[in-house]
């Protein structure tokens, strides 16, 4: 029998179960309202007129609906151009770090290099530097590329390049390849195969969880992120989705501001929806069923 905090006994007796279901009752709606009591004040807060929106105090409802400042949002700040921008980052972002991240979890795990914990290590412990601190280099190195004397500012390479040294993602990536079993390695050497025909034919292939976990990953962090997209692509027609609805928002009227971040976070909702089975069974992921 599992044991839990209370005991079946318990939860059985009147009061007991009056107890439980009302502190899940509470516990539940509590979360509930934090994690989705935001999102819907954004959403209603972009259906409400410029002098709803400002009142004191806020209105829970929208008085007078105005789907129009979805239109007004579309046009005025160029969402579609936005949008492509970050499309385009993100993408670049799941390609390198898909390529890179991969290829030093697989030489970690199987490959096994001399060192190869020390340089785990090391990597691992790069995730206790708060990103504030790495802003200031990471910014002096994109402005003149070192050996080659090339600055990328305006240029998307600004933030592949940074993105493709994720510790994270490489542990996580090594932690799965460890869960796969030495001897379906060993039978692909012994049918002659290399590393690299291994890795492409065998571990890829097996390895779709968490490869699309890493690629959930690498979308919601170019998505999300503000600050150094602010700083490298300063130009208008190389801006992120978050950095050109802050450069607009000065001369925009909030209601409207308000409904292009509603755009804008919708891509990220949409694939979480769609994807959410597929997050979870790759990072629980850990050993394969023979």
């Amino acid at each position: 029998m599992t044991r839990t905090l209370i005991s079946h006994a318990q939860l059985r007796r009147g009061r007991g179960r009056v107890i439980y279901w009302t502190l899940l009752t509470v516990v539940v709606v509590g979360f509930t309202l934090v994690f989705l009591g935001p999102l819907y004040w954004m959403v209603t807060g972009a259906l409400k007129s410029g002098q709803e929106i400002a009142q004191t105090p806020p209105t829970l409802f929208p008085q007078d609906p105005q789907p129009q400042n979805y239109v007004d949002a579309w046009t005025q700040l160029d969402l579609a151009k936005l949008l492509f921008n970050t499309f385009y980052y993100a993408a670049g972002a799941v390609l390198f770090q898909l390529v890179f991240d991969t290829a030093a979890a697989y030489a970690l795990s199987k490959l096994r290099p001399a060192f190869g914990n020390v340089i785990l290590g090391a990597m691992l412990a790069t995730l206790m530097i708060p990103a504030m601190v790495l802003i200031v280099p990471q910014y002096q190195t994109v402005i003149d590329l070192p050996v080659l004397n090339l600055s990328l500012i305006d240029s998307p390479f600004a933030i592949w390049l940074p993105m493709v040294a994720n510790a994270f993602n490489i542990f996580l990536l090594k932690r799965f390849f460890d869960s796969i079993p030495e001897e379906i390695m060993a039978a692909a050497f012994v049918d002659g195969a290399t590393p690299l025909r291994t890795l492409w034919s065998i571990i890829l292939p097996m390895s779709r969880p968490i490869l699309g976990v890493v690629s959930i990953f690498a979308v919601t962090a170019v998505w999300k992120d503000f600050l150094w997209p602010l700083l490298v692509m300063p130009h208008p027609e190389t801006r992120t989705i978050s950095v050109g609805i802050y450069a607009f928002a000065a001369g925009t009227p909030q209601n409207v501001v308000v409904a292009a971040s509603v755009i804008a976070a919708l891509p990220t909702v949409v694939i979480f929806l769609i994807f959410q089975r597929n997050i979870m069974s790759g990072l629980t992921a850990g050993s394969l069923k023979g």
